[in-house]
């Protein structure tokens, strides 16, 4: 932790998993929101059409060239755009939606509310459990990446935590200094690092769970049951 380099990918993933976490809960939840609702037109197509998303996909190449073209290389958004939306967490949080009952969002309107009023004062509120959820799924997919920043990042000072713990444990020694000298015992000097690399890329998702604990195992039910 006495290395620079350590510090500022902690910043680096953490400003990745603040932002990427709640861009996704908005677009997800917004999203979701609409398709819970069997009056809006298209709605089998939409549905159909996100649903096929998760057999098939553009694949690396293009997508590749589409952030390119966007002119995202090297920013924070190439890491936080490419996977704002996951179609499972899109469909579970749709379902959750439908057990929200239609007289609360009528009366909503009756007191003047427009669809976004009701999604935000009405809706959302309800939703906690179902929100902390599945932010937290994208929290530990944010906080876990690696295959984005190979793939968009080539500056070190944007490196997120994972490429750079994966530098080291691939090289054998830290940043600061040649790890296997210490001790003169190599093999037990690359197990301590591996295993170090470990506490220090789960730790600060360990921390977060037990906040949302209580939401875990209630919005992953409710979303996964009803519908």
């Amino acid at each position: 932790m006495s290395d620079s380099l350590i510090v500022r990918a902690y910043g680096n993933t953490i400003l990745y998993t603040v932002i990427g976490t709640l861009l996704s809960l908005a677009v997800t939840g917004m999203g979701a929101y609409a398709l819970s609702k069997k009056h809006l037109v298209f709605h089998r197509s939409f549905t159909i059409l996100i649903i096929v998303t998760m057999f098939f996909s553009g694949g690396m190449i293009p997508t590749f060239l589409v952030v390119k073209s966007m002119e995202l290389m090297n920013t924070i958004w190439a890491m936080v755009l490419p996977s704002a939306v996951s179609t499972f967490n899109l469909l579970v949080m749709r379902s959750f939606f439908y057990s929200i009952p239609a007289e609360l969002e009528e009366s909503g309107r009756m007191d003047g509310l427009n669809d976004f009023g009701v999604f935000w004062r009405i809706v959302l509120p309800l939703s906690q459990a179902a929100l902390a959820t599945i932010g937290l799924y994208y929290a530990v997919a944010l906080w876990n990446n690696f295959y984005l920043p190979f793939l968009y990042l080539t500056d070190p000072q944007l490196f997120p935590l994972q490429v750079v713990l994966r530098s080291i444990v691939l090289a054998g020694s830290s940043a600061f200094g040649d790890a296997n000298s210490v001790g003169g015992d190599q093999v037990v000097v690359d197990e301590a690092l591996k295993y170090t690399v470990i506490m220090v890329a789960t730790i600060p998702i360990l921390c977060i769970y037990p906040f949302l604990q209580k939401y875990f195992v209630k919005g992953a039910l409710i979303g996964a049951v009803k519908g």
